[in-house]
């Protein structure tokens, strides 16, 4: 079953109980944190990006009244712990950015996710969050995609970014799957909120290898078969199986790859590519 943490961080994949949960109602999941309030999803579907994913947590029960009071509390309080901290933070001029706090319902952890580009020794500021709380606080320190995941943002889809949504891991994300799609490699158009390679990229880049595997590389001579014309392969169309084909006389062509019969040997050493 596929769940959201509250009030905003990675996404769960609890063990499935007995029990089944309509969508959106509150759940008390034992997480690797420890008991945590989240919002069941519905199952995963079985071709979905996180189907495939180990559990992380176990559902304990449906949410009771007292549950959501007791996380209500914790986020406010976690709330004005994180701008008693930012305060403290300035005053002792650490060069830290204080990103989320979240409790466990129990209120025996508190989580304190910060970004820094130095390591920083912040053990200055247990005594602060002691005026607050006895919660034992875990420091993680976190990068621009963990920080997208726990403050939440808006993708270039116009959806909330996937994972802060039901991303249990963030994969590496490399500028050859844009590649290997024949997308334009421009920066703007291949980051997310976080400044980061989007994460859908890697969604259908399985599909695109599989695609590719079909059509020449690019660079490579070939002739096509119906017209007799000889050139170079420019330019790749995986969707549509086609290729762009600049001919000897300086003509461009857009042939199926299926008619064309590739000169062996005719190209130069290293230039042929799937870029």
């Amino acid at each position: 079953m596929q769940l959201v943490r509250y009030p905003r961080s990675p996404a769960l994949h609890a063990v499935i109980s007995e029990q089944s949960y309509p969508s959106g109602t509150p759940v008390v999941v034992q997480g690797q944190r420890g008991p945590e309030l989240a919002s069941a999803r519905g199952e995963a579907a079985p071709d979905s990006p996180h189907a495939a994913q180990a559990p992380s947590g176990e559902i304990l029960r449906a949410a009771t009244p007292e549950d959501l009071a007791q996380a209500a509390r914790l986020s406010a309080l976690a709330e004005d712990i994180k701008w008693a901290l930012r305060a403290q933070a300035r005053a002792l001029r650490l060069a830290v950015k204080i990103v989320s706090l979240e409790f466990t319902l129990d209120e025996a952890l508190l989580t304190l996710s910060y970004s820094a580009e130095d390591r920083l020794d912040l053990r200055g500021l247990i005594a602060e969050v002691r005026q607050y709380t006895p919660a034992r606080v875990n420091f993680t320190a976190v990068g621009a995609r963990e920080q997208a995941v726990v403050l939440g943002a808006i993708g270039a889809c116009g959806r909330e970014n996937c994972s802060s949504r039901f991303l249990q891991e963030l994969p590496p994300i490399t500028i050859r799957m844009a590649r290997d799609q024949q997308l334009p490699l421009n920066p703007d158009k291949l980051s997310g909120p976080c400044g980061r390679l989007m994460c859908c990229l890697q969604y259908e880049h399985p599909m695109y290898l599989e695609l590719l595997r079909d059509l020449p590389r690019r660079g490579t001579r070939a002739c096509h078969t119906e017209s007799g014309a000889c050139g170079k392969v420019t330019k790749l169309h995986p969707l549509a199986g086609q290729v762009d084909l600049v001919t000897e006389n300086g003509m461009l062509e857009n042939v199926p790859a299926a008619e064309l019969q590739v000169q062996r040997g005719r190209s130069k050493r290293g230039e042929q590519t799937h870029d």
